[in-house]
């Protein structure tokens, strides 16, 4: 393996843009860490929905809140981390991430292996999730073994309060 040179990412380094939902800056891929894992980070709007129901088939997620409140719904459970709260989303279980207060949140995710970071990307590309065509979501879903369940929005904003999409919040 190559050996590769120390890196400081910067609070504010790293491309940056808004999925339609929650903000997305991307800090380190997979090409950087032999795909091992990626790390962005997610600023929230408040009372922002960061998705519908969904489940990764191919990678864990590790949610270290930075600031604000996550909500997550986690199969049946639901939990709320603070700041300095790690939430683990293991594979294959079926989940969804929400700001669960009033002011701007914010939070680090590592997705592991890494790769599902393209997915992010193309929705940047794309202007945003709510610009897509529902065959377009459905095949990049598709393409980064995700399942979502659309049809789930309306109770998740009616029980915990959310808006959806979101409204861009900057870094």
């Amino acid at each position: 393996m190559q050996e590769r040179p120390p890196k400081v990412v910067g609070s504010r380094d790293g491309k940056a843009g808004f999925l339609g939902t929650v903000g997305v800056r991307f800090i380190i891929d997979g090409v950087e860490t032999g795909k091992r894992f990626s790390l962005v980070e997610h600023p929230f709007s408040p009372r922002a929905l960061a998705a519908p129901l969904h489940r990764h088939t191919r990678e864990d997620e590790y949610t270290f809140v930075i600031e604000g409140s996550i909500g997550a719904l986690l199969g049946d459970s639901v939990v709320v981390g603070e700041p300095g709260d790690l939430i683990f989303k293991p594979r294959n279980q079926w989940h969804t991430f929400w700001n669960a207060g009033d002011t701007p949140a914010r939070m680090v995710e590592i997705i592991s292996p890494a790769g599902f970071e393209g997915f992010f990307d193309k929705i940047v590309e794309a202007g945003g999730i709510d610009k897509m065509s529902g065959t377009a979501v459905d095949a990049l879903c598709d393409e980064y073994g995700l399942e979502m369940q659309l049809e789930s929005i309306p109770d998740l904003v009616k029980r915990f309060n959310l808006r959806f999409p979101g409204e861009w919040y900057t870094f």
